[in-house]
């Protein structure tokens, strides 16, 4: 089917007569009936009836409206995905979790960045489930968090990432003064520094701390992990955190490794987007950056 005659038709439609869309189309009268003409033949159908000295849409013809507008829509998309395919231009909204987000993303960052200077990028520090959530809801556009989170349902295409250890830190000192968080049935006067609740990894230390009948002092809850971790080295508690958020302290001995028995458990982060979310080039642009880190 040619597209002239659904743009010829709609042309008629918009403009209330053969005349004027002959105007519009700068087309002679002769050349919209032919083409709609055409079209009714394609279609086996009749679009137009003359009553008295006008031509009327049939039913056949008021039916096709909504079907040429979603062909058109599909169109002005083509144009657009073309346009932005070249210009990578257009926005994103993306949720992550604070530690990815501070220690991991900024060098995926920085490429995408360079390979789309032109992209309006906006990026949430998140807490994982608030990302889930909204991700299933088409809130966010992308989200990256620790799919230990659950509750992903169906609707959501995840693909993880990496996956990292999680460990137990204290200063060196604090270290010394508590090294065994191994054995089950003590107490240690001594807080833990963690991030809010719903915190993945404050879920799993917590859940051994329970399962091992460990009790600490109390709990000092902050939001950020450079807190935690300037508190942590200033004595104040201990803290139990994705490894790679603390490797730099514990290479320059301003934070030491205590042992857990939590050695088996790593955390995953993965990215995801809605099924129904439409992959633009800007949004896919994001994911290769992603993946190849």
């Amino acid at each position: 089917m040619d597209l002239k005659y659904l743009t010829t038709f709609k042309t008629i439609v918009d403009e209330g007569s053969f005349t004027a869309a002959a105007e519009k189309l700068h087309y002679t009268n002769s050349t919209i009936t032919f083409q709609i003409d055409q079209l009714e033949q394609e279609l086996s159908v009749k679009l137009f009836e003359k009553i008295g000295r006008k031509m009327v849409l049939t039913d056949a013809g008021e039916k096709l409206i909504p079907h040429v507008k979603e062909v058109f829509e599909a169109v002005d998309k083509l144009h657009f995905l073309e346009e932005e395919l070249s210009s990578c231009e257009g926005e994103l909204h993306i949720g992550v979790a604070e530690t990815y987000l501070c220690y991991r993303l900024p060098r995926v960052l920085k490429t995408f960045v360079g390979k789309a200077p032109k992209a309006r990028l906006y990026i949430r520090s998140m807490n994982c489930y608030d990302i889930r959530d909204q991700l299933i809801d088409g809130t966010l556009d992308a989200g990256i968090f620790y799919q230990d989170v659950g509750g992903l349902g169906n609707s959501l295409m995840v693909y993880p990432l990496e996956s990292f250890p999680v460990v137990l830190v204290g200063s060196p000192d604090t270290a010394s003064r508590f090294q065994d968080f191994t054995t089950p049935n003590q107490q240690h006067k001594i807080p833990l520094i963690i991030n809010e609740p719903d915190c993945i990894f404050r879920q799993i230390f917590e859940e051994y701390l329970k399962h091992n009948h460990i009790i600490l002092d109390h709990t000092i809850e902050l939001g950020s992990i450079a807190t935690i971790k300037n508190l942590v080295q200033n004595d104040v508690g201990v803290s139990f955190l994705p490894r790679f958020a603390v490797e730099e302290e514990l290479q320059n001995g301003s934070l030491t490794e205590i042992k857990t028995n939590i050695t088996h458990k790593k955390l995953t982060i993965a990215c995801a987007h809605h099924k129904n979310k439409w992959m633009s080039p800007l949004l896919q642009l994001f994911l290769d950056c992603l993946s190849q880190g």
